[in-house]
């Protein structure tokens, strides 16, 4: 690998103030996941299936609103498109550790909605800033930095919660939200070429295809609704033949890339639900960030190794490798234990997401490729949205361990299911 292209590339100014910007504008967030879930727990006495629940309604509405956000950007700037992000993460995130769970969820809701777009706005304006090769770097760099950012947040936001201050902190996760949001409208990074007069260049769309690699486990939840990119074509209500050719990129193999991209987004917001549940019930609430540092750090490795190899891994046996990997997580005993089974399933977080997007662009033609990676980013947050729920239930039910054998099972199943389905049909075409 040639590491002298990252030191090339922070030798650039704007590429470096950015990077920064956002590596800074996401600490805040990345701890907003365990005070949210601790402070369903903890102060509102709810089960970890209710703070599943939460989290899944909060990435709904960040899918929800993450292409009216990017057309926003499109049409009317980056200054005026984060004037709603900056007011509601200041108003909405100061009144949700106030209210009952039952308010708690639409207000969440709404959060998501307008949550401010670090993730899409920094690649965004990393595939104007970068040019040629230097994008593909600029993206694996921005991923090292968000891992980085999420090996801080959530152990800051465990302290903050295990002092009892879940209402305080949540707070601070919206004002300093805001005010991250300001300091990017000050910045204001260009988020298109001045040399862009209409169509995009295959260069550019090509940069944007590569921006879909997300590789942190942590912070799935924001990052996967963000991947639905902005004015993504959808068929409109014509004739069945035209229905037909707007979908006729959307094959069988496709379909299985997208179930990937579904069981992935589940093991991995299912074990994030899970490694806070596991300590929290065990009294080290504090040691969260330990298993956080050691989860993310080897996403880190996994995706500069799989970035280095000459040759493609099928995600499909990546997903089987990860889910199986994360069910012996449910038998660690203590915070070491749990941090050092981590980073067996963590190596691959990154591969199978890096994997699974490059087979999509692959697969399907440049003229359909922004929607289907639509798609793409669809599944992924419905996977997100189902596994948080999920591993909640088994954790309510059968104790910590319950939702990383869950999620782990659930995942396993689902890769045994696509292989069957995808050696039955090499099958059918050998006897054709």
């Amino acid at each position: 690998m040639n590491f002298a292209l990252y030191r090339e590339l922070l030798a650039v100014r704007p590429i470096r103030r950015l990077l920064l910007v956002g590596m800074v504008a996401r600490i805040p967030h990345s701890a907003a996941g365990v005070l949210l879930t601790l402070h369903i727990v903890l102060t509102l006495n709810q089960g970890y299936a209710a703070a599943g629940a939460a989290a899944a309604v909060m990435t709904i509405g960040i899918a929800v609103g993450a292409p009216w956000r990017g057309r926003r950007v499109d049409t009317v700037g980056l200054r005026t498109a984060l004037i709603p992000s900056v007011i509601s993460e200041a108003v909405i995130w100061s009144v949700v550790p106030h209210v009952s769970y039952q308010w708690l969820l639409p207000l969440v809701f709404v959060g998501g909605l307008l949550t401010l777009p670090i993730f899409s706005v920094v690649r965004q304006s990393l595939g104007v800033l970068a040019d040629g090769d230097q994008r593909r770097t600029a993206f694996a760099l921005d991923a090292i930095t968000t891992e980085v950012v999420f090996m801080i947040g959530p152990a800051a936001g465990a302290i903050v919660a295990t002092s009892g201050f879940t209402v305080l902190g949540l707070t601070i996760v919206g004002v300093s939200t805001s005010l991250a949001g300001l300091f990017l409208m000050w910045f204001n990074p260009p988020t298109r070429s001045p040399a862009q007069d209409g169509e995009r260049s295959a260069d550019e769309r090509h940069a944007a295809e590569a921006a879909v690699v997300s590789a942190a486990p942590a912070h799935l939840q924001e990052a996967a609704a963000e991947l639905v990119p902005a004015g993504t074509a959808r068929p409109g209500p014509g004739l069945r033949g035209k229905v037909a050719h707007n979908f006729a990129w959307f094959t069988a193999t496709v379909a299985a890339v997208f179930a990937v991209a579904a069981g992935a987004g589940m093991v991995l917001s299912g074990t994030d639900v899970g490694i806070v549940a596991a300590l929290e019930t065990g009294g080290r609430q504090a040691e969260i960030g330990i298993v956080f540092l050691f989860w993310c750090a080897a996403s880190v490795v996994g995706g500069l190794v799989y970035g280095a190899m000459h040759r493609p891994v099928s995600p499909i046996l990546l997903l089987l490798g990860m889910a199986a990997l994360t069910i012996p997580m449910g038998f660690a005993h203590d915070t070491w234990s749990l941090a050092l089974v981590s980073i067996l399933p963590g190596l691959l977080c990154a591969p199978v997401l890096s994997s699974a997007s490059e087979k999509v662009a692959d697969l399907v033609a440049e003229e359909r490729r922004g929607e289907a990676m639509g798609w793409y980013g669809s599944a992924l947050t419905g996977g997100v949205a189902l596994g948080a729920p999920l591993a909640g239930v088994f954790i309510d039910g059968t104790g910590p361990s319950g939702g990383f054998v869950a999620v782990g099972t659930a995942g396993v199943v689902l890769c045994f299911a696509g292989l069957v389905l995808q050696q039955r049909r090499r099958g059918k075409i050998r006897a054709q």
